[in-house]
């Protein structure tokens, strides 16, 4: 009997409303902004006709919200998972910028002191174990079927780096990772075929006043 093939869509939420430009991380009620709604329905109708039999997203408000309209669509149940959270960030709450935030600011300049674990948040390899753990829980869950597994945007990236056997730190600016993008990973049995990637709502990234900003995602 062949290994049965097996996809697991990693999904960053959509927009956020975050009017004031925080880092929100973990923070509560940062909810999806109308345009990330919107965006969350267009990843849904692109995996329209998929197998998809396994629905799991991070405890956060905007990873749920995003996760509802495959709900709807294949009637499948939101299963939560704290391995999918966004990575823990010590300047979370804080607005961060040169200049217009705490970067300009010295008595906060120990924590940049090392972007190669890095010194202000979650160890990189931290990230990468507990996605990784999550990502094969999705796996056996839909075994032979597709699954969508909603997180965010450091996590998912992490998460694809360390999978591709490339180093974890990197330039946050290129990312390939945009709001409501789908990093795929198909495998046969436990087997890591391919990653793929798509932008189903790239139209309305392209009207997002936060899609190149990486506060909070």
């Amino acid at each position: 009997m062949s290994a049965p093939s097996t996809v697991v869509h990693v999904l960053r939420h959509g927009e956020v409303y975050n009017p004031d430009g925080i880092l929100y991380g973990r923070l509560p009620g940062f909810r999806l902004s109308e345009l990330g709604e919107r965006m969350a329905v267009a990843a849904a109708e692109y995996l329209a006709g998929h197998d998809l039999t396994y629905l799991v997203a991070s405890p956060l408000e905007r990873a749920q919200q995003t996760a509802e309209p495959f709900a709807a669509k294949f009637g499948l149940e939101i299963h939560s998972d704290d391995r999918l959270l966004e990575s823990l960030n010590f300047f979370e709450g804080k607005r961060v910028g040169v200049g217009d935030g705490v970067l300009g600011q010295p008595r906060y300049w120990g924590q940049l002191r090392n972007p190669f674990t890095p010194s202000w948040g979650e160890p990189y390899r931290e990230i990468a174990a507990r996605m990784y753990s999550a990502l094969l829980a999705a796996r056996s869950a839909a075994a032979g079927h597709e699954a969508v597994v909603v997180s965010h945007q450091l996590p998912i990236w992490t998460l694809r780096r360390h999978l591709e056997a490339k180093r974890l730190w990197h330039d946050p600016r290129r990312r390939e990772c945009a709001l409501a993008s789908l990093t795929s990973f198909h495998f046969t049995g436990v087997h890591l075929d391919r990653i793929s990637y798509a932008e189903p709502a790239a139209d309305l990234i392209a009207q997002s006043k936060t899609a190149r900003t990486s506060k909070g995602a």
